[in-house]
């Protein structure tokens, strides 16, 4: 993972952290310790699934970046239906609180995006990287190569 995405993952994760443990102590005061289950499952949900969603989408820019939108794609597709399974699963327990598990998920979405966008645009990041010293070897005529028109900048 390079620098600048592991930035932006920390700039949206840590204010998600900290959202999540105040969503827990708010839910279980609200609704004892069933609340505070469904906050807490619901914030290792949330975290887990944009951690790893962010760290595969960066991995695949980084070495393929022609397939970023496909596998953006796939992953979001991923969540939203490991999500489904999972609500399915647990729609009818009663070993947490479904408002709790929520609200705490709601707030940690909006908190993690809110935190990408900002990390995103205080990370400066080139569209186009300048070629490194090393590629501008010179050719036979002692002009820099690829240097435009007739060797000339």
């Amino acid at each position: 993972m390079q620098e600048h995405d592991a930035r932006i993952l920390r700039g949206a994760a840590i204010p998600t952290a900290a959202v999540a443990v105040a969503a827990a102590v708010a839910s279980s005061v609200a609704a004892g310790v069933a609340g505070l289950i469904g906050a807490v499952l619901a914030a290792l949900l949330v975290l887990a699934f944009f951690a790893v969603s962010a760290y595969v989408i960066a991995w695949v820019g980084q070495r393929h970046p022609h397939l970023l939108l496909p596998i953006a794609f796939v992953v979001y597709t991923t969540k939203i239906g490991v999500l489904a399974v999972a609500l399915v699963l647990f729609g009818g327990t009663t070993a947490f609180h479904h408002y709790s598990f929520a609200l705490t998920a709601l707030a940690c979405v909006i908190t993690w995006l809110a935190g990408q966008a900002v990390a995103s645009l205080k990370v400066r990041q080139l569209t186009v990287e300048p070629a490194s010293d090393d590629a501008e070897e010179s050719d036979a005529d002692g002009s820099p190569t690829g240097s435009g028109v007739g060797g000339e900048r």
